[in-house]
């Protein structure tokens, strides 16, 4: 009996996507004066090709990302916290967040400063509640929230809500309202570019019949899932032991 030898997928090292998808030529990092850290859940880290924390991470100079669950003894945070206290904020919803969306450019400023570090949490909602509720340092930082009146684009993974957003999608809204405030001075029209073309790309697998993924009886319209089934200084930090 002849065994089939399946050859390796050949993969970007920078996107972390088949080289037949890679969006490196969609990527155009720019730096801003805030500092965004990604603090991705490993289950996040693990689905690179599909997530947005990474593609982020890639458009701006000026972020890192950090993986891990509870960040509480995570030298790398617990050190961007201890040198940059004041101007440290965590970019998560509620209701007696910040509000960037309703605050008045001086009220930004006066409240961030010229160079804030905004942490974000980079997976699914039950997976950053669950971040949230174990790192005893995130709980301590000022909260920065937007109100979000459009529908995601990543309509291949499925949200909690219809108005919930990929990663990407925040920090673009958040870098669009700090410009509104004078806080940065970045241009944001090609940020979702990468965003866009992945996008497109996952389309044209799933409809592609020669797919193994394809449905012939599938409807033609990909309609966007709202709800979960039930059943430069651009560097990876691993969580330390």
């Amino acid at each position: 009996m002849q065994v089939e030898i399946k050859t390796p997928r050949i993969e970007c090292y920078k996107c972390m996507r088949p080289s037949s998808t890679c969006i490196c030529k969609h990527i155009s990092p720019f730096q801003t004066n805030t500092r965004f850290i990604i603090l991705m859940h490993p289950k996040e880290y693990k689905k690179e090709k599909n997530g947005t924390g990474h593609m982020t991470n890639l458009q701006l100079e000026n972020s890192e990302i950090i993986v891990g669950v509870d960040f509480t003894n995570n030298n790398r945070v617990n050190e961007i916290l201890t040198q940059e206290k004041n101007t440290s904020f965590l970019l998560y919803p509620g209701k007696d967040n910040f509000n960037l969306s309703i605050r008045k450019s001086s009220e930004i400023n006066s409240f961030m400063g010229n160079n804030p570090h905004v942490f974000l949490i980079d997976g699914t909602w039950p997976c950053a509640r669950k971040i949230l509720k174990l790192s005893k340092n995130l709980q301590k930082l000022k909260r920065v929230s937007f109100d979000n009146k459009i529908k995601s684009k990543f309509i291949i993974k499925q949200q909690p809500e219809s108005l919930c957003l990929s990663t990407i999608e925040s920090v673009y809204t958040v870098l669009n309202l700090l410009n509104k405030g004078d806080l940065e001075q970045c241009d944001t029209k090609d940020f979702l570019i990468p965003f866009d073309a992945m996008i497109a790309y996952q389309l044209d697998y799933i409809l592609n019949p020669n797919s193994k993924n394809y449905c012939a009886t599938a409807n033609r319209a990909v309609i966007p899932k709202n709800m979960y089934k039930k059943n430069t200084e651009r560097n990876v930090i691993f969580e330390q032991e």
